[in-house]
């Protein structure tokens, strides 16, 4: 593989780069660090072409040493034209837990309560979102009232879709989203988990974070509580020609760097670059289930990765 990526790395003042470099002033001011190519003129996608052009893959695989995969996750492209304009493309991954298949109960669960709510639409798609990760998190959470054997079990839940030009991410745990754009990866998820409260207070750097024995020990499940708290873009994310969307559980990035995945996206057709992020988290050891959808535009030149982008989302 070409080397062109550089590693991740934070930027001092990361948490709203993300939203302050691409829209101004709406979120903050602008990083220091921003260049010419954030005043540039913005080239977006036509409404009503991004879900006929949309790329999409996904592999879900129970890596090397777990038996049971307790990943859940789907893609969902309506075949039908209008059905792809009302509905759009949807991405949804679920990391269960719990022992004694707890936690394959808990993914699938809440992936089908996601799928149900989804099914009957909405207007306002980041409102649906919400309302689909709160579905879940009834299912897994009612499930495991009505049986003791299930008591304990939960889920992550990250869902992005994509409909008339537009994405909107919603989700609760370290499932992640990345975007790919203009050569540069960006965290567009915040994990919810004790580790990264420590980076947030500057206690730990993200370097310090990747290696910590608790960086997998999350604060915040589907199923753990009747109630749960979701989090969101701070607005709709408008996409242009090259976009690139990645969701996935932590059995890829712990052992993929974002400069890696950054890498494979913009040398690879959607599936293909499913199957060789599954391949080398396996060559690596594989010691968790793994899980990769992707969504892509064409009509980007790849370019040169530089470094990734945190964004802090408001929970």
């Amino acid at each position: 593989m070409a080397d062109s990526c550089a590693p991740s790395i934070a930027l001092p003042g990361a948490p709203s780069f993300f939203w302050s470099r691409w829209f101004g002033d709406w979120f903050g001011a602008r990083h220091p660090a921003s260049d010419a190519r954030a005043t540039a003129e913005v080239r977006l996608v036509p409404d009503g072409v991004v879900e006929e052009r949309l790329q999409v893959g996904w592999k879900t695989d129970p890596g090397c040493v777990r038996e049971i995969n307790e990943d859940s996750m789907r893609v969902v492209r309506p075949s039908a034209t209008a059905d792809l304009a009302t509905h759009g493309v949807l991405a949804v991954v679920c990391d269960g837990m719990g022992g004694h298949e707890a936690g394959e109960i808990a993914s699938r669960l809440a992936l089908e309560a996601f799928l149900r709510c989804a099914a009957a639409g909405d207007r306002d798609p980041g409102a649906l979102l919400v309302r689909c990760v709160e579905a879940g998190n009834a299912a897994v959470f009612d499930a495991a009232q009505r049986d003791t054997r299930l008591a304990g079990m939960g889920t992550t839940c990250t869902g992005l879709l994509v409909r008339g030009g537009v994405a909107w991410c919603a989700h609760v745990g370290d499932s992640r989203c990345y975007m790919v754009r203009n050569g540069e990866i960006f965290l567009m998820t915040e994990d919810h988990s004790a580790v990264m409260e420590l980076v947030r207070r500057g206690v730990i750097s993200r370097e310090e974070a990747r290696h910590h024995p608790e960086k997998n020990v999350i604060s915040r499940a589907l199923g753990s509580h009747r109630r749960v708290a979701v989090s969101t873009w701070p607005r709709p994310m408008a996409l242009r020609p090259g976009d690139r969307f990645l969701v996935c559980s932590d059995g890829l990035y712990d052992l993929v760097e974002d400069g890696e995945i950054c890498q494979v996206l913009e040398t690879h057709e959607a599936q293909g670059a499913c199957e060789t992020l599954v391949l080398m988290a396996r060559d690596r050891g594989g010691h968790d289930n793994i899980s990769v959808a992707v969504l892509s535009l064409p009509g980007a030149e790849p370019s040169q990765v530089r470094e990734t982008r945190v964004l802090e989302v408001p929970a």
